[in-house]
Parts: C-alpha cells; structure tokens; sequence
C-alpha cells in the first residue's frame, strides 16, 4: 500500500473520532475504526514512544485523515478541558470511539466514566481484543518483535511489520565477497532482534523477494548494520528510501571463523529465503 499524506477535510464535516496512540495501526486499532462511520476521523496522541509506525507512516494504514496531537502540549488539560479542546477542533462531533483502557487528562485521571458522563454524546468502548489468547496491544507486538517471533507479531498486526531507512554506502565487501545489498539507515523504527529474515523489500512501490540481515557484523568489521539482498535480481536502486517487509525469522546473528564459512552460510539463508517466500 502507497504511503500516502496527510489527508486533507474539513473539520467541520467530521462527525466521529477515534482517540488513542494508535503506534503499530494494529488489529485491533482496526477494530476501533470500523465504527468510525462514513465522517470520522483518528486523533492520535503523540507520547513520543510510537516505533512501529511513528509519525506519519500511520496514514498509510487509515482511510480516514489522522490529526496528532502532541501529548507534552495537553497533557496539562484536565479531563473537560480535553474535551472542550476536542469539541471546538471538531463542533459537529457526535461519536467517540476508544479502547477498554482509554484514560485522558491531567495524569490521566479520567477514564471510560468520566468519557461517558462529560461528553454529550455517543461514547464507543472496544473491548480487549485477542489472538490466539494474546492481547492485542502495541507493548505486547514489541516485545515479539525484540524476540525475533516476526510471524507471531505479523498475526497481532493484521499485516506484515514494515520500516522504511534511507540507503546508505555499506562496506563494498558484498558485491566482491559474497553479494550485492543494499545497506540502510534506519531511526524512528523498532527493528526486530540481531539475525537473518525472509523479506520483502520495496524499492519506488516495487516489491520483490529479499533476505535481510539486521546486527553486528561480527564478522568483518563489528558495526551495525541493516542491509538487505534483492532475490535472484540485479537491482540498482536509485531511490533513497528503501521499505522492507519482514515476514519470518531464518536465524540468529552469529561468528563465523572465515569468510569462506560465512559465504556458505548466505547461501543457505538464500535458499530458505526463496523456500519461505514461494
């Protein structure tokens, strides 16, 4: 799906709003924008923690227009204050809709009682949604993409976990020794933990088979590095942003004793590659 900017509506029109933090446009945040309506719209607080989809990489998951507001800038406001702010940005609003454990104002001291009692209006709750007996939540997704369980994380999202980096010049042993990538600068985004994956990476909204390596290249030189190697293609990319697609694990990070071990070693993790993207 195309990154897209920020929507442009007249607020005037919206009728509905969904409030949260909304990092990682999760199953479960879909869930909350199916109520939404034909004029909503998502209100997402920044709390300056969001690493899997921070900023505005979240439009691309909304057909509704998102609005961020930053939360060092109302966390101040007590809990009618909040909502007096909410009511004059959107004057035809009719509809809120949060999760089971929305709380707002000053250290949020108001929570789903305080919503229903303040604001004149229809007040949606969505219940805690599970997967496979695991809540959905944002925390929980981080925690199992820092244990490397992409598949698992991928099912908690409802789409497979994507960042987006800046290329950047690697070591040029790739090309000479073993084979070509493309090495990216990441920042904003959470990476998955130190190891090999099956990926997809997406060059000027073109998409094709990858495998990734993420860590230290405790190899060679022992710096980090995110570099990615384009599957059974010659590519030269041109573009400086580069999206990579993870979609399963293929192994930890780890030293090999020569160069001759690691050249093997890609080549296996090619071949599984190929076998888990077919």
């Amino acid at each position: 799906m195309k990154k897209s900017s920020s929507i442009l509506i007249n607020k005037k029109s919206i009728t509905a709003i969904a409030i949260g933090g909304f990092d990682g446009m999760h199953y479960a945040h879909q869930k909350l924008f199916e109520n939404l309506g034909e004029n909503g719209a998502v209100l997402s607080i920044e709390s300056g923690f969001a690493n899997l989809t921070p900023k505005s990489y979240r439009q691309e998951y909304s057909i509704y227009p998102i609005y961020y507001y930053e939360l060092e800038n109302i966390k101040h406001l007590s809990g009618i204050e909040f909502l007096n702010l909410i009511k004059e940005e959107f004057p035809n609003l009719e509809k809120i809709v949060v999760g089971f454990d929305f709380c707002f104002g000053k250290n949020r001291q108001n929570c789903i009682p305080q919503l229903r009692e303040l604001f004149h209006g229809e007040v949606v709750v969505i219940d805690e949604i599970k997967i496979d007996e695991v809540g959905v939540h944002s925390r929980i997704i981080r925690e199992y993409l820092k244990d490397g369980n992409i598949k698992f994380a991928n099912k908690l999202l409802a789409k497979n976990y994507k960042i987006f980096g800046d290329q950047v010049k690697g070591q040029g042993l790739g090309s000479k020794s073993f084979v070509p990538t493309i090495n990216l600068n990441i920042s904003d985004f959470l990476l998955p933990n130190e190891g090999v994956y099956a990926t997809r990476t997406i060059i000027a909204e073109e998409k094709f088979n990858s495998v990734t390596f993420l860590g230290h290249r405790v190899t060679t030189d022992g710096s980090f590095a995110v570099e990615t190697h384009i599957l059974d293609k010659t590519i030269k990319n041109n573009y400086r942003t580069v999206q990579v697609e993870f979609i399963d694990k293929i192994r930890d990070n780890k030293k090999f004793d020569s160069f001759e071990e690691l050249k093997k070693q890609i080549d296996e993790d090619i071949n599984q590659a190929r076998d888990i993207l077919a």
